[in-house]
């Protein structure tokens, strides 16, 4: 009896541990990419008082958008945009500038939605202020200081995709005043599948300084400065305040989905939140072998029943 009692504890223990090992497999289920909506055509969206580029060189790849602030406020010739500038009233550059406010309106409800999407994702790892050097695996990561930084002396910050293309970085600022500040001729490198369009600056303000080769969209309370000769591979959205350009080059990414056909906002990014990914396949080849080992132990159970009766 009590060699019995003992294999169907064992066996209990066994089937439970294999259940709760599965679920949890397909319970970890993937997590959306923060979703730009009307945004998303947009390199740059900014709000008052206006968009300004010193010299009128930087070249912008995408949308060009500014509200509430007047097309007056747009600082940048049609020469330098290579998709079209939208403003809520008749001034602005001609003949490329789209008056069309509701747009405006919509695309800038969007980035504030966006904006609180990318502030309340859980869980976070806190990391120091300095991220050049680093290297970052998907999840939400914010600092316990004011500020992230990336200083070209430390080396580059690089973000790993780990070999999946819908891998989603978010890093978040809460606190007031300057959330991110690049440093000269700093380096944001993404490898192993990460995409600049699933990369996300929830900020106060962004600062990036000469030559800086920038990664990932921003999503910014106030303002965004971009000092002389930096190349962006991202968006520069800024709620409230303005965007000044120096002699830069901004280009709106598109996601590559991995048949590669390419995606926008609703690409659904594989895990994670926490800096780590979860292996699935393991899971699932953990979760597999622990209910064959289940049904063994039934079966010896079962076998030792008919020989004890």
């Amino acid at each position: 009896m009590r060699s019995r009692k003992i294999i169907l504890a064992a066996f209990v223990a066994v089937f439970t541990f294999g259940v709760a090992i599965v679920a949890t497999s397909a319970a970890y289920a993937a997590q959306s990419t923060v979703d730009l909506k009307t945004a998303e055509p947009f390199a740059i969206l900014a709000g008052t008082p206006g968009i300004t580029d010193a010299g009128n060189t930087s070249v912008i790849n995408g949308n060009v958008g500014l509200s509430p602030a007047t097309g007056a406020g747009i600082g940048l010739l049609c020469s330098q945009v290579t998709g079209t500038i939208y403003s809520v009233d008749a001034a602005g550059p001609l003949p490329c500038r789209v008056t069309n406010g509701p747009l405006l309106v919509t695309a800038k409800n969007d980035l504030t939605a966006a904006f609180t999407d990318a502030a309340g994702r859980t869980p976070v790892t806190t990391v120091p202020t300095e991220l050049g050097g680093t290297t970052k695996t998907a999840g939400v990561y914010d600092s316990a200081s004011t500020t992230f930084g990336i200083t070209a002396g430390a080396g580059p910050l690089v973000l790993d995709g780990q070999g999946d293309s819908s891998s989603v970085f978010i890093f978040e600022m809460n606190a007031s005043g300057t959330g991110l500040t690049v440093g000269p001729g700093s380096t944001v490198s993404l490898i192993n599948g990460a995409q600049a369009c699933n990369v996300f600056w929830r900020v106060d303000t962004a600062a990036i300084d000469t030559t800086a080769t920038f990664k990932g969209n921003i999503l910014a309370l106030t303002s965004i400065s971009v000092a002389n000769g930096a190349n962006i591979e991202g968006r520069l959205l800024a709620r409230n305040g303005d965007v000044s350009l120096i002699n830069d080059t901004v280009t709106a990414p598109t996601c590559t989905t991995p048949s590669g056909g390419t995606g926008g906002g609703t690409t659904v990014p594989g895990l994670p939140n926490t800096g780590e990914k979860p292996n699935y396949q393991m899971g699932i080849l953990i979760g597999a072998a622990t209910v064959i080992v289940a049904i063994l132990t039934a079966a010896s159970y079962s076998v030792y029943k008919k020989r004890t009766n």
